[in-house]
């Protein structure tokens, strides 16, 4: 069974968890208390947690009110409440003013007009620069022993809030930036003199001006020209600025990453007698990971298996405070794009002496696991060691062997190497089985690029029996890092993963109860419990749209200080080890094992573990920050590819059902675009959010989510990832059994069309009145 999640702590800062409050309407004190200690909080939260029905939440809504209109309370965004003046933990904020002192001031970026301006503390290790005047912020708030609130960066977020990224269009009168971010609409006009030198379908930063019209756009200033939109690798490098994505290293990290040098035997165990083998990605550069196993010779282990996973030493290279240090805190990860990669380290280090290279010596954190017959994990120990990986595969190579076609470099491996690997895999797949992890299918798909830097292909990505062996056996070492550091009480960056919302789970009862799928509501969500519903309709017509579905309801895995366990693995503890090479997360593990088990002067630091948390928070960002420019990228691809195939027609599947259209993913490439609501035919459509569908108000025929559909390819824009679909197929017929839509859905004007427009719905799109 997944581990029970552990209380949150409360969002206030300095706020101390209170009991759970009394149920009935609360007095004005009792309100003012509980929005406090909640730091953020909205009507509907207020009224669950007190158990408020009817009239009662007519008088709560009369009570905040009033708070709000003698000034109690200040309004966050269109339904946050929080005490007027409060600020979060943790916000977004934007560099507003200095002052007399020269200090930066900030302001919440979504506060009202209550929020008071901050001091931003002086950052004495700013890796880029200080910031300035513009600069959109990730701060957390805190209060000093004199009483006054500071703002601590936590990073810079993208470019500023008063820079766009754009490309140059020109006309006879004027030079215009248009942005590349589907969301920002506003286009900004440069002066005649500095456009002389710009070239229509230039790439662009510029700064936002101010305006000397009250009407039309705003004048802005170019900043730096970075490339061009017709360049094959525009892509990559559009999403790079426009996400903020730190490029490239200072003089001081490359300087240190040149003077370092190849491992010797000193302080580590000798492993290059095991047979450690690589298996990667048939492009891969880096090679973080090596495996070896072989059967237990232990007479109390009949049938058991002993598994070796070695891991790069990168620990052993990037010493804590060094610059090589800061400047991969700073990044967080390795950003992936079709054409390039942004990586954490320089290439000296991370294609070099931390890779695990066939043939030659290199430092490595090795783990010992010894699994039972049953695949229950028995010990483990970890080494610090010196190995020489005995061969370099890729994952298609070592599955072709197995599956009887080695090759020449497979096949002197197959008995001795390749074999036993998979043996001991097959064991410790008895326990993945007991243990039950989530397992939503999700197909991937690869964009392949040629020489000149444009999309030769998109293909599906490979689903093979060697993927799963080399997850598992990471999966498993994860699992040991994270056991070793809490029994040694060391201070660790966990790998967390909450169960989903409840409100997550009763949409999912409700939308599983519109296709007769029983759901229990108050079960708990076992991972068994989602596997056995994906099993049980994986044949039936429903089984892409439940698949979807229920991946939308499970949360998002960060990495904590605090530890709940991941509840999509199944686990108690986990922590990332695996990729130090890419990922900060694993560096600072390495440096708590090295530490812990005495391997060395080069583990954690004092510094390090008091700012573990701030460490968890950065890197859990910068991966949110690396996921979106690496979807933005591919998008960008996929629509270059797309281009010149408009008019062209695709089956493909209804993958998301908003109030303003449909996306669709075309079968072929995986693309996701657009139909708007306005295309979609001649009657008013209402959102049903609890069915996942469009329905039409007179026939009630519907769109429902999951739907396979025909679509044309109408507009394909390279330089926003933007697609644009004219619907082919017929809706499904109307479905007698499904409840009434929701009330307030929306509706659209027969005969709006707008093919135009991106990031919002389409003209024509209104608010439909209260049924």
């Amino acid at each position: 069974m997944a581990k029970p999640r552990a209380p949150k702590a409360s969002r206030f800062p300095g706020a101390k968890p209170s009991s759970k409050p009394a149920q009935g309407l609360p007095d004005r004190e009792t309100l003012l208390r509980f929005i406090r200690e909640a730091g953020e909080t909205n009507k509907a939260d207020i009224a669950r947690t007190f158990g408020l029905k009817g009239a009662d939440r007519k008088a709560l809504r009369e009570m905040l009110l009033s708070l709000e209109a003698d000034g109690s309370l200040g309004r966050r965004g269109r339904r946050g409440l929080a005490q007027a003046g409060a600020l979060p933990p943790v916000g977004v904020v934007d560099i507003v003013e200095r002052d007399p002192d020269g200090e930066l001031l900030v302001r919440l970026a979504k506060g009202g007009d209550d929020i008071p301006l901050v001091r931003l503390a002086p950052e004495r290790d700013m890796v880029g620069g200080a910031p300035g005047l513009g600069d959109r912020l990730l701060v957390r708030f805190e209060r000093l022993e004199s009483g006054e609130l500071e703002a601590r960066l936590i990073r810079r977020i993208g470019a500023s809030a008063h820079r766009i990224l754009g490309v140059i269009r020109k006309a006879r009168r004027e030079t215009r930036v248009e942005p590349v971010d589907r969301r920002t609409k506003e286009s900004l006009v440069i002066p005649e003199g500095e456009a002389l030198e710009l070239r229509d379908g230039d790439l662009v930063l510029a700064q936002v001006g101010v305006s000397d019209r009250r009407y039309g756009p705003k004048r802005g200033k170019i900043l730096e020209v970075v490339g061009r939109e017709d360049q094959p690798r525009a892509a990559s490098l559009i999403a790079i600025h426009s996400h903020g994505i730190p490029t490239g290293f200072s003089d001081e990290a490359e300087a240190e990453a040149e003077a370092a040098e190849p491992p010797t035997l000193a302080g580590r165990e000798d492993l290059r007698d095991l047979p450690l083998i690589t298996i990667d990605p048939a492009d891969a550069r880096d090679h973080d990971d090596a495996v070896y196993a072989h059967p237990d010779d232990a007479a109390d282990n009949a049938g058991g298996c002993v598994v070796w996973v070695a891991i790069a030493d990168v620990a052993a290279y990037v010493r804590p405070g060094s610059a090589l240090d800061k400047e991969a805190r700073e990044k967080g990860n390795s950003v992936y794009f079709p054409d390039r990669v942004e990586p954490m380290l320089p290439e000296r280090l991370s294609n070099g002496l931390c890779s695990l290279r066939f043939g030659e010596n290199r430092a490595c954190l090795a783990v010992r696991m010894v699994f039972d017959a049953q695949g229950r994990k028995r010990s483990h120990k970890f080494v610090r060691g010196l190995m020489r990986s005995a061969a370099k595969l890729s994952y298609e190579q070592a599955q072709a062997a197995i599956d009887g076609t080695p090759d020449e470099t497979t096949g002197p491996l197959l008995e001795t190497i390749l074999k036993p690997l998979w043996a001991a895999y097959r064991i410790m797949l008895k326990g993945r089985e007991a243990r039950s992890p989530l397992a939503i299918e999700s197909l991937e798909r690869r964009i392949i690029i040629n020489r000149e830097g444009e999309v030769a292909s998109i293909q599906p990505r490979a689903s093979l029996e060697a993927h799963r062996l080399i997850e598992e056996m990471m999966v498993q070492a994860n699992v040991c890092a994270a056991e070793s550091l809490e029994a040694k009480r060391t201070a660790l960056v966990y790998r967390i993963h909450d169960q989903p919302s409840a409100e997550k789970l009763q949409a999912l009862g409700e939308f599983l109860g519109t296709l007769g799928i029983p759901w229990t509501k108050g079960e708990a969500p076992r991972t068994e419990r989602f596997n056995r519903l994906l099993a049980e309709t994986r044949e039936s017509p429903h089984a892409d749209i439940i698949n979807e579905v229920v991946l939308r309801s499970q949360m998002q895995a960060i990495y904590s200080t605090e530890n709940i366990g991941h509840y999509g693995l199944n686990l108690q503890r986990y922590a990332h080890f695996t990729s130090p090479i890419r990922r900060y997360a694993d560096l600072v593990v390495h440096r708590g094992l090295i530490r812990a088990l005495g391997f060395g002067d080069d583990g954690l630091t004092e510094r390090d573990m008091a700012q573990m948390k701030d460490t968890a928070e950065r890197i859990t960002l910068a991966e949110r920050r690396a996921m979106a420019a690496e979807r933005d990228a591919t998008d960008r691809y996929i629509a270059a590819f797309l281009a010149d195939r408009v008019g062209a027609e695709f089956p493909g599947r209804i993958t998301g059902v908003t109030r303003f259209g449909l996306f669709v993913r075309l079968d072929e490439t995986g693309a996701d675009g657009l139909v708007p609501i306005s295309r979609l035919g001649g009657e008013f459509f209402i959102h049903d959010d609890r069915m996942h569908a469009l329905v039409g108000e007179r026939s009630g025929d519907r769109w429902p989510l999951g739907m396979r559909v025909d679509v044309r390819l109408v507009e394909a824009t390279p330089v926003t990832g933007g697609l644009l679909f004219d619907m082919l197929s017929e809706p499904a017929p109307p479905d007698a059994t499904a409840p009434r839509p929701r009330l307030g859905a929306i509706r659209r004007k027969p005969g709006a069309v707008d093919a135009k427009r991106r990031g919002g719905p389409p003209k024509g799109v209104r608010k439909g009145k209260r049924r």
